[in-house]
């Protein structure tokens, strides 16, 4: 690899790691149009493995709104990212992978106590396919692989659509 070469990858792995914090980010603070702005036009996602949909990035946003609304606090924790690149020689059109597993505390929304520790917990991994577009890396799609959850009330069920 010439330095060239090298310096672009590196600057491409910054670019696709700060997209996956921008999706985190996003959902934590309900910045649906943001959310939504992440994904390349006929990019999608899926959440069926923790009780959600899986259609693309309007259908979802709108959806993880409502069901998202069960909770005052929520934070992603996306961590141990494998990323893997596509053909990296075009201004557009190449394509990345990025294995990453995640814990997601969160806070069900009620009366008001002094407790601010997380009363729902979940843990699992994320399957995300990126593209290269004129905008920059966006996300083509999104797979929620959830493995465990932890909750110390009764499981409230998610709005659906």
């Amino acid at each position: 690899m010439t330095q060239r070469v090298e310096l672009a990858t590196v600057m491409d792995r910054f670019a696709v790691d700060g997209l996956v914090t921008e999706y985190a980010v996003a959902v934590d603070d309900g910045d649906w149009e943001g959310y939504r702005e992440l994904f390349s036009p006929d990019g999608r996602a899926d959440y069926r493995s923790a009780g959600g949909i899986e259609g693309d990035a309007g259908e979802v946003a709108g959806w993880l709104s409502q069901s998202l609304e069960l909770f005052s606090m929520r934070q992603h924790l996306i961590v141990n990212r494998r990323v893997r690149f596509g053909l990296l020689e075009h201004d557009t059109g190449d394509t990345a992978r990025i294995q990453a597993d995640y814990i997601n505390p969160m806070r069900f929304a009620g009366p008001e106590d002094d407790s601010t520790s997380p009363d729902f917990v979940c843990g699992g991994r994320y399957a995300f396919g990126l593209l290269r577009t004129q905008d920059g890396w966006r996300l083509r799609e999104v797979v929620v692989q959830e493995k465990w959850r932890r909750t110390s009330q009764t499981r409230q069920e998610p709005a659906t659509t």
